[in-house]
Parts: C-alpha cells; sequence; structure tokens
C-alpha cells in the first residue's frame, strides 16, 4: 500500500473509476455507459445489476494499471443521489429497475401530500420540498406496486446508490451516508437516524432502509475475493456534496455550481441548520464523527441532458462542441426564449408538471439563435436561484464551477455577465470524484482533515463579468416574462 486513493464515481449515465494519488493527481481512470431505461413518459430507470457489473469492471480495469490491490489505501464512492434500489437481503438481487432521480412517476402522491397540507412540517425537518425528485416517494411507490415488495417482508432492502455498491462490494453490508439519507426525505436534518414520523407519512418500514453512517472514516471493507483485497471503505457522498468538497468549499459561503445532466449550486452553511423561505433545499454536506456541516442548495433539473436533446433529439447540433460554436455564431439569441422544463422545473420554482417552451421564433431565426437561447437559459436559471440564495441570507460572493458543461468557455463567461460576480474554474473540472477521493483520504488517514486535503487540488481559471448592464437587464427581463407567461 503507498496511499494511492481508488473512487468509484456512479453518475446518471456513466460509471467510472480513478485510481487518485495522494497529492490528487489522476493515476488511471476508466469508465463505462449506464444504459437510460425510459418505460413510460416521465419515467427514468437504472438496471441495477447493470450499475454493479460495469462499476466492478471498472474497479477492476484501474486496479490492474496501478498494479494491485495492496496499492490502494482506501476507497471512496460518489453517487447519483435519490436514486432507489430494492433488492433482497437474502439473494442479494433487485426485485425491480432502480428508479432514477430524474424519474416524475410520484407526482399524484406527492401532490396528495401537499394538498394534505404536510410540506410545511416534512420541509421543517428534512429541508426538502416535497417533490417527485426525492427517494421517500420512489420507495412508496416500489412497495404500492411491485408484488415482490410486499412479499419479501423483512428481506427487503432500500437504499440509494452508494447503498447498493457497499452491499455488493462488502457482501451484505447495509448502510447509506449521511449525506445520501438527507435526501430521501425520511431523515430530519439534526437527528442521527430515519424519522418514525416521516416513515409514516410516506409508509416506508425502517427494516428496509439502511444504517446512517458518516460520510467518512472506516465504513466497511470490500471482499478480498472481488478487488484482490480487503479494501477499507472510507469515504461516501452524494456527488454534489463531494463536488462541493471537491472545490475546496469549506468555509461558511462558498459556493459551488456543478454543471452535469443537471445543475446543482451548494452554499457551505456550516454547523447551521439551513432554512429556506425561497423554497431552496437544505442538505447534510459531510459528518465525521456524528457532527454534521450543512448546505443549502438550488437544483435545476436540465443541464447537459439539454445539450444531449438538441444533438440526439432535435438535431439541431452534431456535437456537444457545436453548441459553443453556434452560441459565439450571433450576436444574441435573436428575440428567442427557451424554457428548458424537460423534466418539469426545479428550485426555486418547483413544477414538476411544467413543460419546456421555445417562443419569439421569426422567419429570421436560425438554428444558431435557437442553440444560443437554450445555453443562455442555464444563466438565467442560475440568476433565479443567486437571488433566492441571497434573499435567505446566503449571498454568493463568486460561484466556483465544476462538472462536463463548464468546460465551454462561452457559457463560463454567460455564467459571470448574467450573475454579474467571478465564476472561478479548476483545471481539472471532474471535482467530484476529486471530493470523493478527500473524503476517503480523511478517513483511512492520509490526510488530518478536509483543510488538510485541500492540497489534492490544482490552478483555477476566473471568468470576471464583462457583459453591458443594459443588455443584462433585457436578458433577464425576457426570461421572467416568458416564466410568467408559458409556464
Amino acid at each position: 500500500m503507498d496511499g494511492c486513493i481508488l473512487v468509484l464515481d456512479e453518475g446518471t449515465t456513466s460509471t467510472r473509476a480513478i485510481v487518485y494519488a495522494h497529492d490528487g493527481r489522476v493515476l488511471h481512470t476508466a469508465q463505462k455507459e449506464l444504459t437510460q431505461r425510459y418505460p413510460q413518459p416521465g419515467w427514468v430507470e437504472h438496471d441495477a445489476n447493470e450499475i454493479w457489473g460495469r462499476t466492478l469492471d471498472c474497479a477492476r480495469a484501474v486496479i490492474e494499471q496501478v498494479g494491485g490491490a495492496d496499492r490502494i489505501a482506501a476507497l471512496g464512492i460518489t453517487n447519483q443521489r435519490e436514486t432507489v434500489v430494492a433488492w433482497d437481503r437474502q439473494t442479494g438481487e433487485p426485485i425491480t429497475r432502480a428508479i432514477v432521480w430524474q424519474d416524475r412517476r410520484t407526482a399524484p402522491f406527492c401532490a396528495a401530500l401537499r394538498e394534505g397540507g404536510h410540506e410545511e412540517a416534512v420541509q421543517a425537518l428534512t429541508g426538502l420540498v416535497i417533490d417527485p425528485y426525492f427517494s421517500g416517494s420512489k420507495m412508496r411507490w416500489i412497495l404500492d406496486n411491485v408484488p415482490a415488495a410486499r412479499d419479501l417482508g423483512d428481506r427487503l432492502a432500500f437504499g440509494t446508490v452508494e447503498s447498493w455498491l457497499v452491499w455488493k462490494l462488502t457482501g451484505g453490508l447495509h448502510v447509506s451516508d449521511a449525506s445520501n439519507a438527507s435526501r430521501t426525505q425520511l431523515l430530519a436534518l439534526d437527528a442521527p437516524g430515519w424519522d418514525e414520523g416521516l416513515l409514516d407519512l410516506f409508509g416506508v418500514p425502517r427494516a428496509a432502509l439502511p444504517q446512517v453512517v458518516d460520510t467518512h472514516g472506516e465504513i466497511g471493507r470490500c471482499d478480498p475475493a472481488l478487488l484482490g483485497a480487503a479494501i477499507p471503505i472510507c469515504g461516501l457522498a452524494g456527488d454534489q456534496q463531494a463536488a462541493t468538497i471537491g472545490q475546496h468549499c469549506l468555509a461558511v459561503g462558498d459556493t459551488k455550481a456543478t454543471f452535469g445532466t443537471g445543475a446543482f449550486v451548494l452554499t457551505n452553511m456550516g454547523a447551521k441548520l439551513p432554512r429556506s423561505s425561497h423554497r431552496l433545499l437544505g442538505t447534510v454536506l459531510c459528518q465525521q464523527g456524528g457532527q454534521r456541516t450543512y448546505a443549502l442548495e438550488g437544483s435545476i433539473f436540465v443541464a447537459g441532458s439539454l445539450i444531449k436533446w438538441l444533438r440526439d433529439e432535435l438535431g439541431v447540433i452534431r456535437t456537444a462542441c457545436e453548441s459553443e460554436q453556434l452560441a459565439r455564431a450571433v450576436p444574441d439569441n435573436g428575440g428567442v426564449l427557451f424554457v428548458p422544463a424537460l423534466a418539469g422545473l426545479g428550485a426555486p420554482h418547483w413544477k414538476p408538471d411544467a413543460t419546456g417552451v421555445v417562443a419569439g421564433i421569426t422567419q429570421g431565426t436560425s438554428r444558431a439563435h435557437i442553440v444560443r437561447a437554450a445555453m443562455e437559459s442555464l444563466a438565467h436559471q442560475c440568476h433565479d436561484l443567486q437571488d433566492a440564495f441571497a434573499a435567505d441570507g446566503a449571498a454568493w460572493k463568486t460561484l466556483r464551477i465544476d462538472g462536463g458543461m463548464s468546460a465551454n468557455d462561452w457559457i463560463a463567461q454567460d455564467l459571470a455577465d448574467i450573475l454579474a460576480l467571478p465564476v472561478e474554474r479548476p483545471a481539472d473540472t471532474e471535482t467530484t470524484a476529486l471530493g470523493a477521493a478527500m473524503l476517503a483520504s480523511v478517513g483511512v488517514g492520509l490526510h488530518a482533515s478536509l483543510e488538510d486535503a485541500v492540497c489534492m487540488g490544482g490552478e483555477r481559471q476566473t471568468f470576471n463579468a464583462a457583459m453591458d448592464d443594459g443588455v443584462r437587464q433585457a436578458r433577464l427581463a425576457l426570461w421572467t416574462e416568458g416564466l410568467r407567461r408559458h409556464v
């Protein structure tokens, strides 16, 4: 063992394994795509066995590249959040497909809870608004609609993706870290375990749920038959919390935005319980020794998936890179408004039934105008979040960005212009996996604290606002009026 950290980065569209040196250098990477399944409108599913099999393949590949499992000091996992896996404890096999965070099938159940007057109490406990996005209603749907879930009794196991992977890696350890558990809507932010009142409200049996554990520290050990050694699992975190740590947002007020399939903004709130009166979310950022650090969060459901939709469904671009070329090809949006509500609207609007809008098209509208308007919508949605964060007492001073879309210089500059603040981008924009590596490194003792582990990072590029304020205000006015009229 010489201090390498293995990270399993379980995304929505792919799974990766990365080996980091103790100083944060990436030594080896392996990646495989995950199959996206859309059996009905609004439904999004994954095959949990495919997640496990492809993750295991990637892990074995990088362990071989690095020279064997004895070189790995610890393993960290970061994952797509809110996605629910249900399996049989006896066989270790899934009983149905995993329901992905984007899935909207539980909208009627959530609407009934809101109409029953439960949202205020639920948000006060969990920091979360009632929405199909979160895991609790997905578990309820499985109990109501998958006969095996009812028939299994105490053999039924629920978990988010990190919980599923730890179960498989260890041969039966059923845990969930506090950051992921805080996204189920079944955990009170200031309580160590599951809340009985929330379990009753959602109809989820405690016996099916994992034990809530720290995000860093030794959580369990891998079955040596799988990876070649009993590698300690020392870091677990939801992808957005991991990215916040990977962006070194360790002081109160530090803010990051990750632009992946969706876009997620988190501000570090320290030990203070995050409370929002502007429909933002409170979440656990990390936990060590039972002590929690919290974050305030705003979630945008469609970001990178919009570029994919423009390419694969609308056919107006051939490659993702072409989107930047087209955005630069025209001086403005030509009066086109694009509201990318392809999976409803997230924070601060929370309209699960909203659909996308393209308005303002004339004979002079080109595909470049449509693509530019689509890309502009990202900054517009972030501006809505900026206003909400400020109103909740968490104004942004700078914004640290990461994720695949952040590599686009046009988007980075447009964010700086519309938000009117500096936007910082690290040289390596894949900070989600880096955050998991930092957690695992602290968990195994290679670094004394997360603050000590910030050496596992690199240089940043800063984009400063340069847009004329009149142009900026006109953009925002078009967006605001468009939401009022069409959504």
